[in-house]
């Protein structure tokens, strides 16, 4: 019996062209991004007309948010392990194994492969401290005795300036945010541990939440495709620890469930399309920014031609929206309130001359070189034309941070604020063709653990 040939050995390793020129200018953009940021003094202030700032005050590590500094801990030799499995052996498990045992092992593995990211930087500091912080929600926790006082007085206290303040990040989300956490103590599983643990545990769930919702809108074999992108993506750095992971497999499942609802006209689907209404009417109460979440919600129907789970899902969402209102908190009050705090803090310091291109840097940092790789084949007129699934999905998630870009209220730390829109970014993976999967799952692995050990990131 003749051994496996040269072609066999490559199988997987060969990029495509197409796929090579899409990294190389994402790469492009992620080297200006820090070369601008390190010269600062030489090209930054002539490029935004002798203004003052200084990125070390805020982003030394710019585009990212952090600082630099290579190290090991107790999570390397896991995220080491788990990346090498993947690359190895996930897209043939993807493909062979039963559909609802995979989705299990998706999750578990995504766990597993955050977990390992954030305990690189020690279990103490890279996982139970990271939400223990004055300017995080836990903060505030033990502060609150009246969750009905809370919400009525919630808009009145997001002003800096004032004896009550909220925290940083407690003032810049809707209620949603701070209560997850008060709750979350109220049940006996209060500190740092706790809170950590749920932000990994359903920011792990996205992975599930995407291909969950790409078998039902296009099939399962698609999904299968996507499955070990969605494993491994850098993102996971983000999702451990920060409460965005959070955010971020809440709003991810509302769009699966939307997806589920999408594909029959039975009672069980009625159900999905309720649940979708709820999460994504949760989220916005726990991010202003996932109002934009509409867009991928968009997508599915319209890649789904139906508009049967829009009532519902509309009926869920106003069930969420009219219990916050009852409760004594009014949306629009809270996002107005928001926009000026917001400018009461670092953002003032943060030029939009650079950071409206150096955000993007951020994402591709986060979504991985696969990404962009990818896009070429998935993104296109005649695509959107035919409302093909896929496309609508990776161009509703670019349209999403195209508009938070443009907003101004977003600048720096976008590769944690964006966590919500780059899992359907990483849909656009399932283009990549068994050709060239393993040297772009390699590529995700590599980025990802050289981020982390050659910097300190601050989520």
């Amino acid at each position: 019996m003749s051994g496996p040939t040269a072609t066999d050995r490559r199988r997987g390793w060969v990029p495509r062209v197409p796929e090579l020129i899409g990294a190389l200018l994402a790469a492009a953009l992620v080297v200006a991004a820090v070369v601008v940021a390190r010269r600062k003094n030489a090209v930054v202030t002539p490029l935004i007309g002798g203004m003052g700032f200084d990125f070390d005050d805020f982003a030394s590590l710019a585009p990212l948010f952090g600082r630099w500094g290579a190290h090991v801990g107790p999570g390397t030799p896991i995220a080491v392990t788990v990346g090498v499995l993947v690359v190895l052996a996930g897209p043939s498990v993807a493909a062979r194994m039963s559909w609802r045992p995979l989705l299990l092992v998706t999750w578990a593995t995504t766990l597993v492969w955050t977990v390992g990211l954030a305990a690189v930087d020690g279990w103490q500091k890279g996982f139970v401290d990271k939400l223990t912080s004055r300017d995080e929600y836990l903060s505030e926790v033990g502060g609150i005795d009246d969750i009905g006082a809370t919400l009525r007085g919630f808009s009145d206290r997001i002003v800096d300036g004032q004896a009550d303040s909220w925290a940083t990040h407690v003032s810049g989300h809707p209620p949603g945010a701070i209560l997850t956490f008060v709750w979350l103590d109220r049940i006996g599983l209060g500190g740092g541990a706790a809170a950590a643990w749920l932000c990994v545990i359903v920011g792990s769930l996205a992975a599930v939440a995407t291909a969950v919702a790409v078998a039902a809108l296009v099939d399962r074999d698609t999904a299968r495709r996507l499955i070990p992108f969605a494993v491994i993506a850098p993102s996971a750095i983000w999702i451990g620890v920060s409460a965005d992971g959070f955010f971020t497999g809440v709003s991810a499942w509302g769009i699966a469930f939307l997806a589920i609802a999408a594909a029959g006209r039975r009672l069980r689907h009625d159900v999905a399309a309720i649940a979708a209404g709820l999460l994504l009417g949760f989220s916005v109460y726990l991010n202003y920014g996932l109002a934009l979440m509409g867009l991928p919600a968009l997508a599915v129907l319209i890649a789904s031609r139906r508009v049967r789970p829009l009532l519902p899902a509309i009926g869920g969402a106003l069930v969420v929206a009219g219990l916050f209102t009852a409760s004594g908190f009014w949306w629009f009050d809270g996002y107005v309130a928001v926009q000026e705090r917001y400018w009461q803090g670092i953002a003032s310091a943060r030029p939009f001359q650079y950071w409206s291109w150096g955000n993007i840097a951020a994402l591709v940092c986060a979504v991985g070189l696969a990404v962009p790789a990818a896009l070429s084949r998935v993104v296109s007129l005649p695509r959107v034309r035919r409302a093909e699934p896929v496309t609508l999905l990776v161009v509703a998630a670019l349209l999403a941070v195209t508009f938070a870009d443009l907003s101004r209220l977003s600048k720096a730390e976008t590769e944690r604020i964006w966590l919500p829109f780059q899992v359907w970014m990483t849909v656009a993976t399932v283009a990549i063709g068994e050709r060239s999967v393993r040297f772009w799952l390699a590529a995700q692995v590599v980025l990802a653990l050289a981020i982390n050990h050659l910097t300190y990131t601050n989520w």
